[in-house]
């Protein structure tokens, strides 16, 4: 495999896989409940929305930056910026719905590993 798909193609898989693995320290070995509210009730988060949402977070980046390659003087620097400006953003969504502290701490910790993995692991050197 060609080591400029390589490094893609396995943040994209590393993103589900590092928040699988926080989700799997809060819950089964911290005891935490990832809750958010919804419409008008609450939804516990489980490792398959976890997994899904990380995912399609990897491959809309991977849309993103090829994009950018093709039509970007400075894709490189583009893609961070845009990346980091989502990723602070994803943050109002686990700040504004979580049901209680440890949910909120979850739930930053799966979008921040998201993004730490992500952000790097896109970019082409």
């Amino acid at each position: 495999m060609n080591i400029s798909i390589r490094r893609p193609l396995l943040a994209v898989i590393g993103a589900p896989a590092a928040a699988l693995a926080v989700w799997a320290l809060a819950v089964p070995v911290a005891g935490i409940t990832p809750t958010v509210r919804m419409g008008g009730g609450t939804q516990t988060i489980g490792p398959v929305p976890v997994v899904v949402a990380s995912l399609l977070a990897g491959l809309m980046g991977l849309a993103l930056v090829a994009v950018l390659e093709r039509w970007a003087a400075r894709p490189g620097r583009i893609w961070t910026i845009i990346a980091l400006v989502v990723c602070v953003l994803s943050l109002l969504g686990p700040l504004g719905s979580a049901v209680g502290a440890g949910a909120m701490l979850v739930l930053i910790l799966l979008h921040l590993v998201v993004g730490a993995v992500l952000i790097p692991g896109l970019v082409r050197r």
